[in-house]
């Protein structure tokens, strides 16, 4: 399986390894583990794949040199399932070697098919999922159809989000692509055309584009492009002109990473709920390798984290206690050890890290596993240390991310929280199956709620212009509102380098309301109404700080008008369950913190002092 992978194919009069290898370069910001290229030649397919950086490919390349061909996809890949390793990298191909094929997503039903293809004795060589999706392609052509029919054919056979880009060998004509929910662009040349991830691929040689919608194939020849649906239709696809440098065009127009790592929170959420269920609908995990009496003998469990990733572990807090009844604690990774924490078998560790190389966090895992715990890593990172010294692992798979402030990191790490909590529900048989399934739903819900909040993003903007003067900000929640506050604070003290803090609301009283002067602005994160009272504590503690002269600013779920009165700016929310109220809350703060360091002049992608991956104690 890849996400957000890098993919190019071109066709054309040009030396097609060239232009690939070149494109793959171009697109190495997204972050990759691994690269390959496959060419068509006189009637063969030539290819090469290596592990590690773009340069271990080029340099097998100079020393076996491939033919010289016309025709040719290339790949870099983000491995979220199967280890950054040769044989997993791609393309991949058939027993034959007839066709190559790269992929960009999750099949989400690949297993079944897996099975199917091994039951006919085709010995497959890797662990991914494409590599069946390359038999089932070779499969079909063999039968005599066009490369584009027999993408057709197979697209109607998989399950789940995927670009698919492939040739034939005995085809020199042709690159054939497939699209559900998984980027793919086409680009428009004079005598030759382009497959890629995103602009970036092409844009030295050519502005002219062509957007895909959902579910269509594209074939690419010399002379022109042709789309169908995957019904087999014929579609359009709507061309337009590229006018971004090369820096915007890896940004897909935004200015920073950052910003477009926060628009790409949708396809993340929808990424990392892809393939979590069996066909019968029971939850199932990536690396599950705690059977279910293990889990059920878990009577404690302890979070331990550092950064954004301690406040995913907060709002896991409130989702496992109550899900599944289990006492859950939280702690920083940097300070689990020192303190002679107590651990037995039955006590789960549960590693939240987005690198899987954060050194607090690692030593503390190697800690609990010298006292006999069960360890599971929450990790965007495959092939990373803390997955590989853990019993269990839970990818995130939200794609590489490039700005160091964590975005869409921090809402799949909320998702995988929120997953392993229905896991333990299951297992241990609190939660019935038909509350699962709501749940899920619910989850399932996430993206659309997430693109209807970033579709009010220019009224957050305007109202971050008017703070470029404020030297200090609060933030109030409760319930899971609290570590979505917390967040919020430590957003703005990483981007915009200004005094913020987040607080429990209730605790305001206790001593930090001496903080509120005139004009200081205060976010907070309204808990939905329900019948535990929480919203109407959450409206004591607004009505406290406006007393005393405060700018409220209030995220509120829609059709909640009892709190305007109180709110000096209100900023709505979709209307989803507390638990899950995170998912949609924190994206305000993070366009919020975004646009005021831009106006400030900061460098959001690269904050002064900070580093991506923090592997020092």
């Amino acid at each position: 399986m890849a996400v957000m992978c890098g993919i190019v194919g071109y066709v054309g009069e040009k030396r097609a390894q060239d232009v690939v290898i070149e494109g793959l370069r171009r697109l190495e910001y997204r972050g990759y583990d691994s690269a390959g290229i496959a060419l068509v030649a006189t009637g063969t397919i030539a290819s090469d794949k290596r592990a590690g950086k773009l340069a271990n490919l080029e340099k097998a390349i100079a020393d076996r040199p491939l033919p010289p061909a016309t025709v040719g996809i290339g790949h870099t890949r983000w491995a979220t399932h199967g280890a950054p390793n040769d044989v997993n990298a791609h393309p991949h191909s058939g027993a034959q070697r007839r066709v190559a094929l790269v992929h960009n997503g999750i099949i989400e039903n690949f297993a079944e098919l897996r099975v199917g293809i091994e039951a006919d004795d085709v010995a497959l060589l890797s662990e991914t999922d494409t590599e069946v999706a390359a038999q089932l392609l070779e499969a079909e052509v063999l039968t005599g159809a066009d490369l584009t029919t027999a993408m057709l054919r197979l697209v109607n056979r998989l399950e789940g989000a995927f670009t698919l880009v492939a040739v034939d060998a005995l085809d020199p004509s042709r690159v054939v692509a497939a699209r559900r929910n998984s980027p793919l662009v086409v680009g428009i040349g004079d005598g030759e055309n382009f497959l890629g991830s995103d602009v970036a691929a092409f844009i030295e040689h050519t502005r002219e584009a062509m957007e895909l919608s959902q579910d269509q194939v594209v074939t690419i020849t010399r002379s022109g492009v042709s789309v169908r649906n995957f019904d087999g239709s014929s579609a359009e696809g709507r061309r337009y002109h590229v006018d971004w440098d090369l820096s915007a065009a890896e940004k897909d127009g935004h200015d920073w990473f950052m910003r477009k790592e926060i628009h790409e929170q949708p396809r993340a959420v929808a990424d990392s709920l892809l393939g979590r269920r069996t066909p019968e609908g029971r939850l199932h995990l990536d690396e599950m390798r705690l059977s279910d009496q293990e889990l059920r003998d878990v009577d404690k469990v302890i979070i331990i984290a550092c950064g954004t990733s301690f406040y995913a572990g907060m709002v896991a807090k409130y989702a496992i206690e109550h899900w599944t009844r289990v006492p859950v604690e939280v702690e920083l990774a940097s300070e689990f050890r020192y303190r002679d924490p107590i651990l037995d078998y039955s006590t789960l560790v549960v590693a939240i890290s987005q690198s899987g190389e954060t050194a607090d966090t690692l030593q503390a895992i190697r800690h609990a596993r010298t006292q006999r715990s069960k360890v599971l890593a929450i990790c965007n990172t495959n092939g990373s240390t803390i997955p590989r010294e853990s019993d269990a692992v839970i990818y995130t798979h939200a794609g590489p991310e490039i700005g160091v402030a964590s975005t869409k990191g921090f809402l799949t790490q909320l998702v995988a929280c929120y997953l392993l909590a229905l896991y333990l529900a299951q297992v241990k048989g609190t939660r019935y199956g038909d509350e699962i399934d709501e749940v899920m739903r619910q989850l399932e819900a996430m993206p659309d709620h997430i693109a209807t909040v970033l579709a009010s993003a220019d009224a957050i903007y305007a109202m971050a212009a008017e703070h470029v003067d404020t030297r200090s900000v609060l933030f109030l929640g409760r319930h899971a509102g609290y570590p979505v506050a917390l967040e919020g604070a430590l957003k703005l003290k990483e981007l915009a380098y200004i005094h913020a803090e987040g607080f429990a609301a209730g605790e305001l009283k206790h001593g930090p309301i001496a903080l509120v002067e005139s004009g200081l602005p205060v976010l907070c994160v309204v808990p939905p109404a329900g019948r535990d009272q929480l919203r109407d504590k959450m409206v004591s503690g607004i009505q406290e700080v406006r007393a005393r002269g405060a700018r409220t600013i209030c995220l509120v779920e829609d059709g909640d008008d009892a709190i305007t009165p109180y709110a000096d700016t209100v900023i709505r929310l979709p209307k989803v369950p507390v638990l899950l109220q995170p998912l949609v809350a924190v994206v305000p703060l993070q366009l919020f913190a975004c646009e005021l360091a831009t106006r400030m002049g900061h460098d959001v992608d690269q904050p002064r002092n900070l580093a991506k991956s923090v592997t020092v104690e």
